[in-house]
């Protein structure tokens, strides 16, 4: 029984994610290239973000860089509300090293 719930809670942190960990957007959701990318725009840029206000776009250049969109909400930056507004017109891009 412990395995089980193990499991599923391991199974549970993907379920906004397809089959490549990419989070999911909706069908209305502008193309990648047309995102803000919330690791390298300027807090003017991410105000053009539908939903988004000045004290969130400083919050989310202050804790800076991202692996995933989905790090705004794991790491506390944006609540369930604002993400859920703002997630189909973002992106985050990562540096190439």
């Amino acid at each position: 029984m412990a395995i089980l719930c193990l499991c599923m809670n391991g199974l549970a942190q993907y379920q906004d994610r397809d089959s490549s960990g990419v989070p999911k957007t909706s069908a209305t959701a502008p193309p990648p290239e047309q995102r803000v990318d919330i690791n390298h725009a300027s807090i003017a840029q991410l105000l053009k973000v539908p939903g988004m206000s000045a004290s969130w776009a400083g919050r989310i250049v202050r804790f800076r860089p991202y692996r995933t969109k989905q790090d705004l909400l794991e790491m506390g930056v944006v609540n369930s509300k604002v993400y859920d507004r703002i997630k189909d017109f973002v992106i985050a891009h990562r540096d190439r090293e």
